[in-house]
């Protein structure tokens, strides 16, 4: 019979992609949960579905101003997060991955920072702009729909495809989830029109991709030439598979970032501070630059190795 700490390495992704918090904080609770839940024959998705009460029960919290409501928040967002990691932690383990999980996965996190940010506006619509004596009001709704529909959005999505890019050239496709449009969106043309929440589920998923790959052009060239030579990792050159793990492993840090975490840790402290308009600013600002950072030095090593390995 394994141990917990046995199952807590099986549960990880790798450790070049883990972050320090999720090791030794979420993943481990995460796990307890999981354990919990298999033994009652709890199916993952129903976990998910709990998250994104959790989640959305939070932003509802975040709306008021003062201490009990915003603890209940921070305590709310925080168990959603567990349960995120619990049911991807029992699909893991237990083998019970369905198409019905991926797509609800995807959409607990949407879900719970929507709720976020439109807590965020509710809070500040009738405050004042800090320094003026002008209201938020409308100004409050623009700055939460561009920081979480474009920064964020961008953000998050190219993070975690560097995370999977990482992934497969560390373990090969199996131990990553690097998909393509093309082949997402053959998926979704061959599904009969009755399987009308399958074809959702690819279209979207499909144009996911897609906006990936538009914004990684030297990635996609590099690629691209990769799989030409090499039509799997466990086919290209050690060598190759190492300076591309040494070049994108200072990067893994950026793509957590970018991710949970961090915008949660902030989340919680503009709210308890009653200073959440910091939170979206940081999106446009400290965390764009960020991102700007990881692209750019993400395409200059693509760049660089198709040049010292695919150029005759």
């Amino acid at each position: 019979m394994s141990t917990f700490k046995e199952l807590l390495k099986v549960s990880f992704k790798s450790e070049d992609t883990e972050e320090w918090l999720d090791v030794h904080f979420t993943r481990p609770i995460g796990l307890v949960f999981a354990l919990f839940w298999n033994k009652l024959n709890v199916h993952p998705n129903v976990v998910t579905i709990l998250s994104i009460f959790l989640g959305v029960g939070s932003g509802f919290m975040f709306c008021h101003t003062d201490l009990w409501h915003n603890l209940c928040g921070v305590l709310l967002l925080m168990f959603a997060n567990f349960c995120d990691s619990t049911d991807g932690q029992m699909a893991r383990l237990t083998g019970k991955k369905t198409l019905i999980g991926r797509m609800l996965d995807g959409f607990s996190g949407d879900l719970w920072f929507v709720a976020v940010y439109l807590a965020i506006v509710v809070r500040l619509w009738p405050q004042n702009i800090p320094g003026t004596d002008m209201q938020w009001s409308f100004w409050a709704f623009v700055l939460c729909a561009l920081a979480g529909f474009h920064f964020h959005s961008n953000q998050s999505s190219l993070a975690d495809y560097y995370r999977q890019i990482h992934l497969y050239f560390l373990l090969g496709k199996e131990g990553s989830e690097l998909d393509n449009y093309k082949q997402q969106r053959a998926i979704y043309e061959s599904l009969p029109k009755g399987k009308w929440l399958d074809r959702i589920f690819y279209f979207n998923y499909a144009n996911y991709c897609k906006s990936q790959e538009k914004r990684t052009p030297a990635f996609q060239a590099f690629f691209q030439a990769v799989k030409a030579k090499w039509p799997s990792a466990e086919m290209m050159p050690q060598s190759l598979r190492q300076e591309f793990r040494s070049g994108s492993l200072p990067l893994m840090p950026f793509t957590n970032l970018l991710t949970f975490n961090s915008r949660a840790i902030l989340i919680y402290v503009t709210c308890l501070l009653d200073c959440p308009w910091v939170y979206p600013l940081m999106e446009i600002t400290v965390y764009q630059a960020m991102y700007v950072y990881m692209h750019r030095t993400h395409e200059r090593l693509c760049r660089d190795l198709q040049a010292k390995y695919l150029t005759d």
